[in-house]
């Protein structure tokens, strides 16, 4: 078996908030907390979860935005979650992102050519202005993008260009892998679908690596080839595509996967599963299965002791007590 380009080991990112009252104890809001997962070469991993169970705090600790509480990030065996900024420096070309907002994430100060080249300046200073505008010029080709936009503005194109123009940002460094943070789910139905056939070309003709973050599990089922499932910090669920949505084990993810009408009949069953509930706060997160108070057939054991992520063979691995007891669930 080939050796995963990425791995995660219990990774936990905590965050300090202050205290509404003086003299209090800080509290910390507990945003990613023991994940584990591997990318391999050109495959696509997609996080999914509601909003503010940590996806993209996953996706944030593995670009190197800030430090993390504990745990280790490896990219091509190389433990990196310790580097110094100037040793990390190196590792940015390798990982790129793509960003949720195609208009706040480019400088509206500066034109296609500028925004595209900013990775060769700053990994590539061997090369010409010549060298750069070529490579540019190229880069526009692959992502679908007319030449005569080397000279304009951000602001002169539409969602999905933007959307294009921030794919060539990340290309131009030649990745390895790229973390795309919702990167479809501010763009229209139909620009979405262009994206994501461009994002799977890409990485069939680059062999690029993909951590896919998103909640809309439609888009997922179309273009991922794993999936791991997140719940308060926590992954819950993760296998392959097909076993995660045909074979799903968590109830978690039955619920997830019976709100998207298109799945209702294959994945999940015809009968939409409601939540009870609210999701409970990272700060405080309730003891056992942090997902008990909200599931439809927890037990009393749920409710104290905290499920491990079992491997069920091949990969697929959920966080549940109903897969290894035949207790009767609690009403």
């Amino acid at each position: 078996m080939n050796a995963p380009l990425l791995k995660v080991t219990g990774l936990k990112k905590y965050y300090a908030i202050g205290s509404r009252f003086p003299g209090a104890r800080p509290r910390q809001l507990r945003a990613v907390d023991d994940v584990s997962f591997s990318i391999g070469h050109g495959e696509t991993l997609s996080l999914v979860g509601e909003s503010g169970c940590g996806k993209s705090s996953v996706g944030r600790s593995i670009l190197g935005l800030f430090p993390i509480t504990d745990g280790s990030i490896e990219l091509g065996g190389m433990r990196i979650d310790r580097l110094s900024p100037e040793a990390f420096r190196p590792v940015r070309k390798k990982l790129q992102v793509v960003f949720q907002d195609p208009f706040s994430s480019l400088n509206p100060r500066m034109k296609v050519r500028d925004i595209v080249a900013e990775p060769l300046r700053n990994f590539r200073p061997d090369l010409s202005r010549a060298q750069i505008d070529r490579k540019v010029g190229d880069v526009l080709d692959q992502v679908g993008l007319p030449r005569d936009a080397i000279g304009r503005w951000p602001h002169e194109f539409s969602g999905g260009q933007r959307q294009r123009i921030g794919i060539a940002r990340a290309l131009s460094a030649e990745p390895e892998l790229i973390v795309c943070d919702e990167a479809v789910s501010a763009l229209d139905v139909s620009v979405k679908a262009q994206i994501i056939n461009l994002l799977q070309d890409l990485q069939r003709e680059l062999g690029l690596a993909l951590l896919f973050i998103s909640h809309d599990l439609g888009i997922v089922a179309h273009m991922t080839h794993r999936v791991a499932v997140m719940y308060l910090g926590k992954i819950v669920e993760i296998g392959t595509r097909q076993e995660v949505f045909f074979q799903t084990r968590h109830p978690y993810t039955k619920a997830l996967l019976s709100s998207v009408p298109s799945m209702k009949a294959r994945g999940a069953g015809s009968r939409r599963i409601i939540l009870a509930g609210d999701v409970p706060s990272p700060v405080d997160p309730p003891p056992g299965c942090r997902f008990h108070a909200r599931c439809p057939s927890a037990m009393d054991r749920c409710k104290v002791e905290e499920p491990p992520l079992v491997s069920h063979g091949d990969g697929h691995a959920s966080a549940c007590h109903l897969n290894d007891t035949h207790g009767v669930p609690a009403r």
